[in-house]
């Protein structure tokens, strides 16, 4: 009876806990699957052609995976594995993988051929590309997998002529994983809504008391709410930081919340393999007030007016890079306002002063796509097309009368995916300051 009892109490505790889990993940895996499907049916044909890549080979090792593990379908690697791409013409990738295996890469039944090992020379020969991309870039980490031991072994098996043929796939990697299929589309929104469910939670006073609450403890609450659904940071610890007259004050610390005090978080979390990065912004009411100070709204609207424009503005068809520079010139012809020609040093004067970094956004917080964004350079160079995802994110920085002429910095961030309409949010944006009472 004692041990009838005891596992009662068990089933209370914990309700068929392993068969949800185990729900969720095949779940989770089913998706990914049908993503790799339609993604090397749909989009890797166009991104090899597009790029004069005949053949694709990404490798890897066991202990040191490349970036695209997850995307080619994961699986155990021993001392060499190879996912190879060849285009043999028709309207098909022939796909291949060698000296990887396990079940949740041939469960997903995306390769023609999948074997323990391969003589790699005699395959390529066999097939006799005039380029072979590989996994080398100087600027995207994403497409910079191929380690310098694994390339020295790449050139000693192939040889020459093979050798020879060896180009950086940075731009095919580009292609490839900015370029969605629909349930990228679909997960995406999923992984951006999570994120901001659980930053207007954590500046709310569920999470915040005023004068107890440091700002390391709303970011361990958020991991905690990250780990409880089984998902993962875009950006390791969530930065929550306090802007103060001076600049940002404190960053994920022991710096208590007080009321007055402007919060920020930023980042986001990964969910199927896609990373958004959104920012959201509180104010701490003080005692007595029931509103942010009328400055710090009016910093607000203005940074809503250079939204809309990046709204408006941002179109496929163009480059990133031509894309910014028409930003820049929109904003700068609006009355008040100024670009900023270094990151967080605003000018003085009574002008709202504004730097754009809308960057890449998808499978990692900063993606390898097009970046309307000072710090992404090679990827300014490329042209923005339909289901490209953007991180809009800029900073806008308004004198406000509290702070007795200083500057408050506005940041916004919001995702969103270009269609042949234009830009598109994929949530519901930020519309106003949070309040923690």
């Amino acid at each position: 009876m004692a041990a009838a009892a005891a596992f009662v109490l068990f089933l209370i505790l914990f309700p068929a806990t392993e068969t949800l889990h185990a729900q969720e993940a095949r779940a989770r895996w089913d998706r990914l699957c049908q993503i790799r499907q339609d993604k090397f049916d749909l989009i890797l044909p166009e991104a090899m052609r597009e790029n004069g890549i005949e053949m694709w080979i990404v490798t890897q090792k066991r202990g040191n995976y490349d970036p695209l593990y997850e995307d080619l379908g994961r699986g155990y690697t021993g001392n060499a594995g190879y996912y190879i791409f060849s285009d043999l013409g028709g309207d098909r990738i022939e796909r291949a993988v060698f000296g990887v295996s396990g079940g949740m890469l041939t469960g997903c039944p995306v390769y023609d051929l999948v074997g323990g090992s391969v003589d790699l020379r005699a395959f390529v020969a066999e097939r006799n590309p005039a380029r072979i991309g590989v996994n080398m870039s100087h600027d995207i980490g994403a497409a910079d997998g191929l380690s310098h031991t694994e390339y020295l072994h790449l050139v000693e098996t192939l040889g020459e002529p093979w050798t020879n043929r060896l180009v950086s796939a940075e731009k095919l990697v580009s292609d490839f994983r900015s370029r969605r299929v629909a349930l990228e589309i679909v997960a995406f929104g999923e992984a951006v809504e999570r994120t901001r469910l659980i930053w207007e939670r954590a500046l709310s006073n569920e999470v915040i008391p005023p004068g107890v609450t440091a700002l390391e403890d709303v970011a361990w609450w958020i991991w905690d709410r990250i780990l409880e659904q089984g998902l993962d940071s875009s950006f390791d610890m969530p930065s929550v930081y306090i802007t103060g007259p001076d600049g940002i004050e404190a960053v994920s610390n022991d710096r208590i919340i007080q009321r007055g005090d402007v919060l920020m978080i930023d980042g986001g979390i990964c969910y199927l393999n896609l990373c958004p990065d959104i920012k959201r912004i509180a104010y701490v009411l003080r005692e007595g007030e029931g509103e942010a100070p009328p400055g710090f709204r009016h910093a607000f609207h203005q940074a809503t007016r250079v939204r809309e424009v990046l709204r408006q503005t941002i179109r496929p068809g163009r480059t990133a890079g031509e894309t910014w520079e028409l930003l820049n010139t929109k904003v700068e012809a609006m009355e008040g306002f100024r670009i900023m020609e270094v990151f967080n040093q605003p000018y003085g004067g009574e002008t709202t002063d504004v730097i754009i970094g809308a960057h890449a956004v998808g499978n990692l917080g900063h993606g390898v796509g097009p970046s309307i964004a000072f710090f992404h350079p090679l990827q300014m160079t490329y042209e923005i097309r339909p289901t490209n995802l953007f991180a809009i994110e800029f900073f806008a920085y308004t004198p406000v009368p509290e702070w007795g002429g200083k500057k408050l910095r506005i940041p916004f961030e919001d995702n969103a995916i270009v269609t042949e309409r234009g830009l598109e949010w994929m949530y519901p944006a930020k519309d106003r300051i949070l309040l923690v009472s």
